[in-house]
């Protein structure tokens, strides 16, 4: 993910450097937590197509090196509007349940 944004910082990068900063180690970049969202929507409307309308999220916990992050949602609203649409309540959180990242999503579904 950081290179792809050629965003090499330390602290998403190097234990050490995290740590010096306060951190307990190395912290996933909070985009990384929306690529996860987009992910978990991308497989929940499954392979016919769809489309993602809007995706947004605030940032509420950091990602660390190495630990689990599970990205989920639940349908909130189901409207027709060229097709069928979505809203849902989407968030990542940790293996304990921990939210860290809480938003909503609109996906168009394709026509089966």
């Amino acid at each position: 993910f950081a290179a792809v944004n050629d965003e090499f910082v330390g602290i998403h990068m190097d234990d050490s450097v995290a740590t010096e900063m306060g951190y307990p180690g190395a912290i996933g970049m909070g985009n990384l937590q929306t690529g996860y969202l987009h992910c978990m929507l991308r497989q929940w409307m499954g392979t016919d197509g769809g489309t993602i309308v809007k995706i947004g999220c605030q940032f509420r916990s950091f990602s660390l090196k190495g630990k689990p992050v599970v990205a989920r949602g639940r349908v909130t609203a189901v409207r027709m509007v060229d097709g069928t649409e979505v809203d849902l309540d989407v968030w990542t959180e940790t293996e304990g349940g921990v939210r860290m990242a809480t938003g909503t999503a609109t996906v168009r579904l394709a026509a089966s």
